[in-house]
Formats: C-alpha cells, sequence, structure tokens
C-alpha cells in the first residue's frame, strides 16, 4: 500500500464540499496539526497501533482512543482521495485494514478481561485453548470495504466445551456462552456512539439463521447449518467470508467446512437462475423504495447498472467454476473480474471497461459517503448537495456528473443482462404449456403428433419422435425429477424440437441420441440449467449429435463437456500445446498429494480438449491426418504428465527424477491416433541405483493404474504392454541394455516390424536418444530378402485368419487390399531397404514412406502415389464410420475397388 506523505493540500473548495471533513476539521484548532502528522504515517497497521499507543499513553481509553483514530483516518483518506494522492484501491485496502485493526485491537482488550474473569475456554475434545473467530464477510472480506461502511461480521469458534478457572474468584462458562458475552462486548465496544463517534457500525445478518440465530455458532453448528438449511443466498455471501483474527489451523479446519458448501465439484450453472432471483428480489425493493421516495431514484449501488451488478458479475463465475479451479476463489471483486480475464471466461475488453466503471462508481459512492460519513449510496435530494458531490467528482455541474454517470452504468447492465438474461423463455409460455399439457394428456401421442406436425417434420418421422418422447418422459428417471426441474426439461425439449425441425437431414437419429442425452443428464440440474442458459450450446449439442453417434455417447459419458460449448471462439481455436502443458502441470500442482483429485484433473483436461478437436473435426476444419496428428500430441502430454506425478507418489523414489522412458509403438507411435485408440508402449530404464529394478516396476505399475482407472470422470486410454520384450511373460520394465541385447539377439520378425513405428514417447531424453539409436541400428540391419518374405507373407496370414470377414461389405483395415496390407508393405520395405537407405527408419508415416520408396525407384511410383491415396481413403472412411459407433469400418465394395485394386497390385509386385 502507497505510504501516505505529506503533499500540497486539495483545492480548499473541494475539501469543504465534504460536510463531515470541514465540521471535524473546525471543531477542534490542533486537529489541522494532527491531521498532517498522520498523513506523514504508513497507513498500515503499524501506523494506526503507533497513533493508539500515544493517545492510550495520554490517559484516554481504548474506545475513545479507537473513535478519535478512526475519525482521523476517514479524514486523512478524504484528503488524499479528494487531492489525487489516493487511488480507489488505497481507499477501500486501507479502511479495510483499518477495519482489522478495530476488531483485533478490541477482541484482544476484551478477551484479557473475559479471561480474568471466566478463565480460559478449552476444547473438549482437544483440550486445546479456544480463541474467537471474526470473519469479515461482504466488502470488509475481500479488502474492498466503504468508507462509511458497516462491517459485515459473524463469530464463531472450533469446539465446545469450557473454561478453565484458576481459582475461585473466576466463574467458568460454557465456550458458547463465554463467546456470546466476547462477541457482545465485542459489538458494543465497536459500534456503540458516543460523544466521539463510533469506530464502526456492526451488521450481524449474515449469521446462520440471522437475527433469530445464536450470535456465534461452533464449527460443529455451522457445518450442520449448511448441511441442512444452507441457503442459495447464503452461498454467494459466504464467498467472502475471511478470518480476522483466530488460529491458523482453526482458521484452516473452517475454511474446508466452507469450501464445499459454497464451491460445487461440478460446473454449476443453476448459480445463474440463483443470483437472478435474488437480484429480482433486490431491484423489487429498490424500485419499491423508490416509488415511495422519487427523490431517491439513484441508487449507485443497488440500482440499475450498479455496483452490485458488477459484483454479481463476478461471483456467479465464482459460484460456477470455482470448486474446480482454485483460483477464482479470490474474494476481491476486482481481482475476480481480472482472474475472468486472464482465463479468457470473459473478454479481456469487456473486464476492462467493467473495471473502469466499477471504479468510477465506487469513487462516486465515496463522495456520497464523504458528504456527511453516511451509509449512503443514493444520489441526495437537496441541490446544494449535488452540487457538492459534483465538484468533489471533479465536475462543473450535476448534469456534467450525470452525463459521466450514464455510460458507464448502461454498460454495466448490458453486459449483466448479456449473463442474467431469463434466457428460458426462448419459446413462448403457450408452446410449453402446450407440451406440458400433451405429455401428462389423456391423448398424448395425438396431440403431440399434431404439435410436431405444426413444426415441419414428416408423418413417420413424427410418429416415431412422439414414441419417443413419450417412453423418454414416462421414464422412472424422468418422472422422479422435482416440478421445477420437469419444467426446465420441458423448455429444453420444446427448445429442442424447433431446433431438429430446422436440422435438415438425421432428424430421427439426432433426436433419439439426444433424448438419451437427457435422460442422462436429468438428475443433473446444473447441466438443464446451462443448456437453458446457454441455448446455442444446445444448438451446438443437437448438431453434434446429428453428425456423430461417438460423438453423442461422448458426451453422455462425460456431461461436464458441454461447457466447452459455451465459447465458440475457443472451440475453434487450435491447441495451443504449450499452454496446455503449463495449465495442466499447474494444475496438478495445485492437487499435489491428492491422487484422486490428480487423476481427475488429468482426465477432465485430457476430454476437455480432445472433444475440442472432436467438435472441430465434425465441422469439417480437420483432415483425418491432422486430427491424428493433434491426438498423438496430446496424448504425448498426457502420458508425460501421468509419469511425472505417478513418480511422485512412490516413497522409496531414491531420485528427483526417474532415468525412465515410454516408448509409444502402434498408432501412437506412428501418430495415428484416434478417439478412442488405446495405447502400445513399453518401459525403459538406464540406471545403476540397486533400487531402480523395483521403483520403475513400481512406476510402470502406477502409470498403468492412472491411465486406466475408471474414476467419476471416465478413464485416460486403455494401455497395452504386449509388445514389451518377452511378451506377456517378460519383465514389466527392462533396462536399455537388455532391450538392446534383445532386439539384436532374441525379437522375432514381427518385433521388427512394430520398431518401424515406434518412437520415444515421455520421460528422460536421453534414454529416448539411446532407444532412437538402438532402433535404427535394427532397421539398418542387413537381411535375408527370401527370409523377409516369408516371414511378412506368414505374420499377415495369420492376422487374416484371426479376422475373417464373412460379410458382403469390403472390411477397410483387414480384407486383402485394406490398410493393414499397405502397413505390411511399408515395414517389409523398411526392412528390406534401410540399410542402403537410411532415411527410410525415419518415423514419418506410411503415406511419405511409400512415396519416398517409389521416389527412390524401389517401388513402381505410380503405384506407390496411389496405394497412398488409397490408404489416405480407407482411413477417412474407417474414421467417418468409427464417429457413427461402428466398431468394424466396412463399406461396399465398389466404393473403393479402385483403390484396393492398386494396393493389392502392389502387394502382389512385392510379396505375390
Amino acid at each position: 500500500m502507497p505510504i501516505m506523505t505529506a503533499s500540497p493540500s486539495p483545492d480548499a473548495e473541494i475539501l469543504q464540499a465534504s460536510r463531515f471533513f470541514t465540521n471535524w476539521l473546525s471543531a477542534d484548532v490542533s486537529r489541522k496539526t494532527l491531521l498532517q502528522q498522520v498523513s506523514e504515517l504508513s497507513l498500515r497497521p503499524e501506523g494506526f497501533a503507533q497513533f493508539l499507543q500515544k493517545e492510550i499513553y495520554a490517559g484516554l481509553s481504548l474506545n475513545k482512543a479507537m473513535r478519535r483514530l478512526r475519525n482521523l483516518v476517514i479524514c486523512s483518506l478524504i484528503q488524499r482521495d479528494l487531492g489525487g494522492q489516493a487511488d480507489m484501491d488505497e481507499v477501500v485496502t486501507t479502511i479495510s485494514l483499518f477495519a482489522d485493526f478495530v476488531v483485533q485491537q478490541h477482541l484482544q482488550a476484551i478477551n484479557a478481561d473475559m479471561q480474568a474473569m471466566h478463565g480460559i475456554p478449552l476444547g473438549e475434545e482437544s483440550g486445546a485453548e479456544q480463541a474467537l473467530i471474526v470473519l469479515g464477510m461482504g466488502k470488509l472480506g475481500g479488502f474492498e470495504l466503504n468508507v462509511s461502511s458497516d462491517i459485515d461480521l459473524i463469530f464463531c469458534y472450533a469446539e465446545d466445551g469450557e473454561t478453565r478457572v484458576q481459582d475461585a474468584t473466576q466463574r467458568s462458562l460454557s465456550n458458547h456462552e463465554y463467546f456470546s458475552r466476547l462477541g457482545k462486548k465485542l459489538i458494543a465496544a465497536i459500534s456503540e456512539v458516543t460523544e466521539d463517534g463510533f469506530s464502526f457500525r456492526v451488521d450481524m445478518a449474515l449469521r446462520p439463521n440471522g437475527a433469530s440465530g445464536p450470535l456465534v455458532a461452533s464449527f460443529n453448528m455451522i457445518e450442520e447449518y449448511f448441511l441442512i438449511q444452507g441457503r442459495e443466498w447464503e452461498r454467494y455471501a459466504w464467498v467472502k467470508a475471511r478470518a480476522m483474527t483466530g488460529q491458523p489451523a482453526d482458521i484452516a479446519t473452517l475454511e474446508k467446512i466452507i469450501r464445499p458448501f459454497v464451491y460445487r465439484r461440478y460446473l454449476d450453472y443453476g448459480a445463474i437462475d440463483s443470483l437472478r432471483s435474488m437480484h429480482a428480489q433486490i431491484r423489487a425493493e429498490v424500485v419499491r423504495q423508490e416509488t415511495k421516495h422519487p427523490e431517491r431514484s439513484n441508487n449507485v449501488k443497488l440500482g440499475r447498472g450498479g455496483i452490485r451488478e458488477v459484483e454479481f458479475l463476478a461471483q456467479v463465475f465464482q459460484l460456477i467454476r470455482g470448486g474446480r479451479d482454485a483460483s477464482l476463489r479470490d474474494r476481491s471483486t476486482r481481482k475476480t473480474l481480472q482472474t475472468l480475464a486472464d482465463k479468457g471466461i470473459l473478454d479481456a475488453a469487456i473486464v476492462k471497461r467493467l473495471l473502469n466503471s466499477y471504479t468510477f462508481l465506487r469513487n462516486l459512492e465515496h463522495r456520497l459517503q464523504y458528504l456527511d460519513d453516511a451509509q449512503t449510496h443514493t444520489f441526495p435530494v437537496r441541490e446544494e448537495d449535488q452540487q457538492r458531490i459534483a465538484c468533489m467528482m471533479g465536475c462543473a455541474s450535476v448534469t456534467a456528473l450525470l452525463d459521466q454517470l450514464r455510460p458507464h452504468r448502461e454498460f454495466i447492465a448490458e453486459q449483466f443482462d448479456a449473463i442474467f438474461r431469463d434466457k428460458g423463455n426462448n419459446n413462448s409460455e403457450t408452446e410449453q404449456g402446450m407440451l406440458a399439457i400433451s405429455l401428462s394428456g389423456p391423448d398424448s401421442d395425438e396431440l403431440i403428433a399434431n404439435h410436431l406436425a405444426g413444426l415441419g417434420f414428416s408423418g413417420g418421422d413424427a410418429t416415431a419422435i412422439t414414441q419417443r418422447l413419450m417412453a423418454t418422459w414416462q421414464s422412472p428417471r424422468v418422472q422422479a425429477l422435482s416440478e421445477a426441474s420437469r419444467n426446465k426439461l420441458i423448455a429444453l425439449i420444446n427448445h429442442a424440437l424447433n431446433i431438429v425441425a430446422r436440422q435438415g437431414n438425421n432428424q430421427l437419429l439426432a433426436w433419439n441420441r439426444l433424448l438419451d442425452f437427457m435422460e442422462t443428464i436429468a438428475r443433473r440440474a446444473a447441466y438443464l440449467a446451462l443448456l437453458t442458459e446457454y441455448p446455442h450450446a444446445l444448438a451446438r449439442v443437437i448438431r453434434m449429435m446429428a453428425a456423430s453417434d461417438w460423438a453423442a455417447k461422448f458426451l453422455s459419458r462425460h456431461p461436464i463437456l458441454l461447457d466447452e460449448l459455451l465459447d465458440e471462439s475457443s472451440l475453434h481455436q487450435r491447441p495451443d500445446w504449450a499452454d496446455f502443458r503449463l495449465d495442466l502441470q499447474h494444475q496438478l500442482d495445485q492437487h499435489q498429494g491428492d491422487t484422486e483429485r490428480q487423476m481427475e484433473t488429468l482426465r477432465e483436461m485430457h476430454h476437455a480438449l480432445q472433444f475440442r478437436l472432436l467438435a472441430q473435426d465434425l465441422e469439417g476444419q480437420l483432415s483425418v491426418e491432422h486430427l491424428a496428428d493433434e491426438l498423438s500430441q496430446l496424448a504425448d502430454i498426457i502420458v508425460a504428465a501421468v509419469l511425472q506425478s505417478a513418480w511422485e507418489t512412490i516413497a522409496s523414489r531414491h531420485r528427483h527424477a526417474p532415468r525412465f522412458a515410454v516408448i509409444a509403438y502402434g498408432k501412437q507411435g506412428g501418430k495415428e491416433l484416434g478417439y478412442a485408440s488405446d495405447l502400445d508402449v513399453i518401459f525403459l530404464y538406464d540406471d545403476e541405483d540397486q533400487e531402480a529394478p523395483a521403483n520403475y516396476a513400481k512406476l510402470a505399475q502406477r502409470f498403468i493404474t492412472w491411465m486406466t482407472s475408471h474414476t467419476p470422470a471416465g478413464i485416460l486410454f486403455d494401455i497395452d504392454i504386449a509388445l514389451r520384450p518377452d511378451g506377456a511373460s517378460g519383465l514389466l520394465v527392462s533396462s536399455v541394455a537388455s532391450f538392446a541385447r534383445y532386439q539384436e539377439k532374441s525379437a522375432w520378425l514381427w518385433e521388427h516390424q512394430a520398431l518401424t513405428r515406434a518412437r520415444f514417447c515421455a520421460g528422460d531424453t536421453a534414454i529416448g536418444a539411446q532407444f532412437e539409436q538402438i532402433r535404427e541400428q535394427v532397421l539398418r540391419q542387413q537381411r535375408d530378402d527370401d527370409k523377409l518374405r516369408s516371414e511378412v507373407i506368414t505374420m499377415r496370414k495369420k492376422m487374416h485368419d484371426a479376422h475373417v470377414n464373412r460379410s458382403e461389405l469390403f472390411d477397410l483395415k483387414q480384407d486383402a487390399g485394406g490398410m493393414i496390407d499397405i502397413e505390411f508393405i511399408v515395414q517389409y520395405l523398411v526392412l528390406k531397404y534401410a540399410s542402403q537407405y537410411p532415411e527410410l527408419t525415419a518415423n514419418k508415416g506410411n503415406i511419405a514412406l511409400l512415396i519416398r520408396c517409389g521416389e527412390l525407384g524401389l517401388i513402381d511410383a505410380g503405384l506407390a502415389n496411389q496405394t497412398a491415396v488409397a490408404y489416405r481413403l480407407f482411413r477417412k472412411l474407417q474414421h467417418g464410420i468409427r464417429l457413427q459407433g461402428e466398431d468394424r469400418a466396412r463399406v461396399e465394395p465398389e466404393m473403393i475397388a479402385k483403390e484396393a485394386h492398386a494396393s493389392k497390385a502392389l502387394w502382389d509386385s512385392l510379396l505375390g
């Protein structure tokens, strides 16, 4: 905080506009000097303490000295603020720190007196000394207090018990009675009005059960209240709760009680409706007061486009996302808005304007209070007072001030409406009411069919859609919903029908998939709320489901991914892998030591990025090759993160960073990964430490567990380790030296074939370099061509016999001329010619290697290009079929006759 140094006096006219400042200064001629003295002190607790101590040494009581200090602090802030030496941040932070100082000083003094009379309160379970925890709520909690604000407090303590007395003069009390008396005395000491005024007005209304509840509450009482009676508006209030006093361990325990009440583990979009309702009640009361007193109609805090709307904008995202993102749990409105901008949740330019408007309103609010030190947020009635406010705001006239104020409030209102406008009324109430009656009426089928016909559905589709809708509506899962959730579901269904009706094709498929999804999320009110609040997300869901059965099932398994649909711009952005890697590591670091939460984080972040790629894929923005590259890159990052996190859970680890590497084979090795591909991997280490084999075996086991365990967020990848040396009978991990020996002396030819698509994936880069060297040496071995041809043909026949296609369709993967034939051709060419052409050992993918072999004259160049085209087409067709949820990728033979003929011709020329 800036040090408050002596500075030129602000314009006298501006200071005289504050009646409170003028009256205080003129009441005692010594105050001008006193004000100058305090202006030379840092406005920090040590400065407050220095002045307070001086007053008490002069014979003043603590209460009297504190009130004198309070007036001095207020007037010092007025002088600095109006003189341009202090900004809004200094004003609110200083007064908040002073409130903390007041509470702490009075509590310390009163508690000492109480202990002298009643002994020390002890916990009945721990036996530890108990202390009163004073929670600052509202703006005080966020260090954003107004200069003339009251302070919202809540009193609590950790354990019940009683005080331990030292002698017969003391009278023991229960802890509850002790802290109740302490609390009452604290309130009186701070807020009672004397000839010197008061330190702060105190409001205790936010405590559990409000005015009808006990003044103080134990942790057990608070926890039980949250579980049984805590209301939505209290979640909003407790976001700001900050302990001003108490023991650190007790405060940490209290935080653990508060956090699950305030912040949900899921994305809580129901908070929008809750805050919308709360805001409506506040506005209704403001309007009622303004109707009774029209002259008080300009409320900068609670009025339209006021301070409260900015606070709601910040806090709604805290309630929605704070359970999953600790960075959104800050108590400051300004810091929270900036975090929302930094994370791209709100547009940075909009946040900048919101902060500017918020600062303007808070400065205006302070000047309203500087007038008479009154807790007011309303523009004054008297013209003279209005002119005083305009003067303090640096405006020549009231009109000029109002002209400056208007655009700020209009902008805030516009942004508030963008989030809080009730989007549930996209369809007429008549339509929704009609659908509700139709679903519960005796002639439901006929009524709904007529409604669908009116929307433009064909007769056949209308009948099928009606039957499915009735089945869903009458399902036990939907019938068990609350009336509010059923009404929300009806509104969504009604809106969805209108969207599906405009869908060009796949209407029935889209509808059935959508209702499968709706049944899955029906009991999760937050997801219904999200789709209600963001209609464009519902439209996107329907488009994705019309395009892909796999996408529909993926979203049903992971409905939390709905959140990814809210920002269209980020949905279409290509991944920034460096940022993703850093963000992932940051999130994992936040949950250090909590394995379960780290595993959830990995899955959530992997699925979110995978879903973004899926959305881009379905929109035709990615080729199959580009998509595979992106999915492979994503897998690499996840593998590296899991490896590091799993290593940190091994208590016996013998070094900070493991000398250990994950080697990828198969689709991941060849960077041809699909959405549901498993990972073929082996594990290598290079470490002479005697603990290395056992620790790295543990690491490999934990790596597999972290990858494959089913958590509420699903799994990451299935892991296949069959390609390790000696297969299922071999060790889980191998040293680099033993791997090299195995590849040179014991490996089967098919293992060398697999090596053509292997690469270093994650871990120790030095081991990765050693692996690449071993791989190249193995692939460049001189080979007997007849033996090579024979073994490749034998292995291909085994695979073909194991996957007999008895249909009339062409199996893109397994049939002769299909993808596996082409992959075997490439592997054969690499193993045959790499000794002469080292460039063939590069892991460039099948298409690039085919074309290069043609260029080198190893195969017919025209046939090579045709086969490359065939492979690309087969992958594209396979991808499209898999997106529809099919396990086998089969097509009519006529569709690929030309391409299959080319690949067969190449096979016959080499291996026929």
